[in-house]
């Protein structure tokens, strides 16, 4: 569960209900100090919520190829992810530059993918927000993505986001494709620390939301 370029959904197979037109802001029930990993963001179909240890088992069941390939960097394992989702909780409580958010779906609000937030990042300008997002193979294909991204991004910009950045590799159209549908634009290429090449898609966090 690492930043990096992007898996995404494809065309809706089904009709959501419509979201509001601004996502709904809410606390987990009993957050006394209102810490900032207890936020919740509401559109109608998709919640995206912090990720805790109770989601580890849902992501290594849900880690394909494809996460490992275009997201996480490599296969995951138990005590890597563990790692990993403590430092996010870290990061929630002392309002650091990353917020990773579990995509959750469904009735039952199943762990269908990550959306993480990187307010500052190698290679990116001041007020520059860094956009990652994958989602596991039974959730592909729904739209869900295109919301996870539409959520994160109007996170972002009352976190005082100027402007929100996806990275994606030139051989995962996929992803891009969820980028144009979010409201992003094509913003010229970057190449990473490891000498990678990636086309960037960039979307105006001051302006009114799409």
């Amino acid at each position: 569960m690492q930043p990096g370029p992007t898996v995404d959904d494809r065309r809706p197979r089904f009709v959501f209900a419509p979201a509001p037109r601004k996502p709904v802001v809410r606390r987990a029930p009993g957050a006394e100090n209102h810490r900032m990993r207890e936020v919740e963001l509401f559109d109608g179909t998709v919640t995206l919520s912090p990720l805790r240890l109770d989601d580890v088992d849902a992501h290594l069941a849900g880690e394909d190829e494809l996460l490992v390939r275009w997201l996480n960097g490599g296969p995951g394992t138990r005590e890597g992810v563990e790692a990993y989702v403590r430092h996010c909780r870290e990061q929630w409580d002392i309002a650091g530059p990353l917020r990773a958010f579990g995509i959750r779906a469904g009735a039952d609000q199943a762990l269908a993918g990550t959306v993480d937030l990187r307010f500052a990042e190698g290679g990116l300008a001041p007020g520059q927000v860094n956009v990652a997002y994958g989602l596991y193979p039974s959730w592909r294909g729904y739209g869900l993505a295109t919301r996870a991204v539409r959520l994160a991004s109007s996170y972002a910009a009352g976190e005082g986001g100027e402007e929100a950045v996806i990275q994606v590799d030139p051989e995962n159209p996929a992803s891009a494709a969820v980028a144009r549908r979010a409201g992003f634009t094509p913003g010229g290429q970057t190449r990473g620390e490891d000498g990678r090449t990636f086309d960037r898609y960039l979307r105006d966090l001051r302006a009114a939301p799409r």
